[in-house]
């Protein structure tokens, strides 16, 4: 029962760690999950210093793990309250046919020894035949002094008679009373032998389970020391982390700004119109909008959809345009910006972050699907894809509303 105490507490250790900044919780039935939830805080963590960035993907995969290991904790708990009570009851049965039989066994006995007597008996009355003893009878007869006397002696000759018969008669029944308990005593020791090795099958699988369960609590321990590690790992770069946080607003503020003061600049021609291009063949990794840093308790705008792609896939121009910025721009990376023209006397421009390759260059005209870069991981990136983004002097919209619903 200690080994159970000690789970209860760690359990309650571990609820506590939980309680830490709010990470996402695993479903303990969906091993993707775990996955998943490192994939959400590296996307979160884009601009995190890579010690960070570490930190932060044990402790979500400690985090997620966890479900599943309490899960397994619990029920292995419970495998181990079952088995032990099995073995209990398993034992209790052992006991009580064990002691069944020592019973029988002892009637048994009993049984022998009333046949060892009267066959003790009868071996004497059979002795006493063989060295005369019926003689003697007869010469009881014959001495009689007359028939008064004749019918006294025949009278105690018929009780002699009698009484050895009696003796043969006991040891008749005491054979078969004997015989009888021994069967008795052979099914009771069966039983007893049966249900002692139940018993022992029982405490085998009883210790299994214990050690099963110690096991899972174990795991559960180093997962809960490993979050603890992370935790302590990410607070100590919360001061890096958020000069960073800093320096990725103020970039993001920059080219707000320069975009809004091409948009002045420009012309007035006018976009197109329609459906912009696929700009790479993907899959959405990470959606636009504002995101929420559980480490650093921080909000930070994702200006951008990101899609995942292999390393050096073609970046397509989303539709046609002039290239107005094509360089390295800190945490996009190597980062382009088309203009496409004005809508509704707003400037629309699209920009295409993180690429490994920038293949046009400021003041270049590109048609719409013309390859215009590679996907790469430079820059605030955790992973080879695109950030794609649309703006409207400068603002950054969602590119769901400007993109195939079928993305493709």
């Amino acid at each position: 029962m200690g080994s159970y105490i000690r789970v209860f507490a760690f359990l309650a250790i571990c609820v506590s760690l939980l309680a830490a900044p709010g990470v996402a919780r695993a479903d303990p039935n969906d091993p993707g999950s775990a996955a998943r939830a490192v994939q959400r805080a590296e996307a979160v963590l884009e601009d995190a210093t890579e010690t960070a960035r570490a930190a932060a993907r044990r402790l979500e995969a400690a985090t997620a793990a966890m479900p599943a290991a309490q899960k397994r904790v619990a029920t292995s708990r419970g495998a181990v309250a079952a088995a032990v009570t099995a073995a209990n009851t398993a034992t209790r049965r052992a006991q009580a046919a064990r002691a069944a039989y020592d019973q029988v066994a002892a009637r048994f006995q009993q049984a022998r020894d009333r046949v060892d007597e009267s066959r003790a008996r009868v071996d004497e009355i059979a002795q006493a035949s063989y060295m005369g003893g019926n003689i003697a009878r007869i010469n009881l007869l014959v001495e009689a002094s007359g028939p008064g006397d004749m019918m006294d002696r025949l009278s105690l000759v018929e009780q002699i008679m009698r009484t050895q018969q009696r003796e043969v008669d006991t040891l008749i029944d005491a054979r078969r009373v004997a015989r009888t308990e021994q069967d008795r005593a052979g099914l009771a020791k069966r039983e007893a032998e049966e249900a002692e090795a139940a018993a022992r099958a029982k405490l085998t699988a009883a210790k299994t389970a214990q050690a099963a369960a110690e096991r899972a609590r174990k795991a559960l321990e180093t997962l809960a020391l490993s979050r603890a590690e992370a935790l302590r790992m990410a607070n100590s770069q919360r001061a890096a982390v958020l000069a960073r946080y800093r320096v990725a607003k103020a970039e993001e503020a920059r080219i707000q700004a320069a975009l809004r003061g091409y948009s002045v600049k420009s012309g007035d021609s006018r976009y197109e119109g329609g459906r912009l291009y696929m700009p790479v063949s993907g899959w959405k990794s990470s959606d636009y909008g504002q995101r929420y840093d559980p480490y650093y308790r921080v909000w930070q705008l994702h200006a951008g959809t990101d899609f995942a792609a292999g390393g050096g896939t073609p970046i397509h121009a989303a539709a046609y345009g002039r290239v107005i910025r094509a360089g390295w721009a800190g945490g996009y990376g190597r980062y382009t910006c088309i203009d496409h023209g004005r809508i509704s006397g707003v400037g629309f421009t699209t920009c295409y972050g993180h690429q490994s390759a920038i293949l046009v260059h400021v003041g270049e005209y590109v048609r719409r699907g013309e390859i215009i870069g590679r996907v790469g991981t430079t820059g605030a990136s955790t992973g080879n894809h695109l950030h794609f983004e649309t703006r409207f002097d400068g603002e950054p919209r969602n590119p769901l509303n400007y993109l195939p619903a079928c993305l493709c």
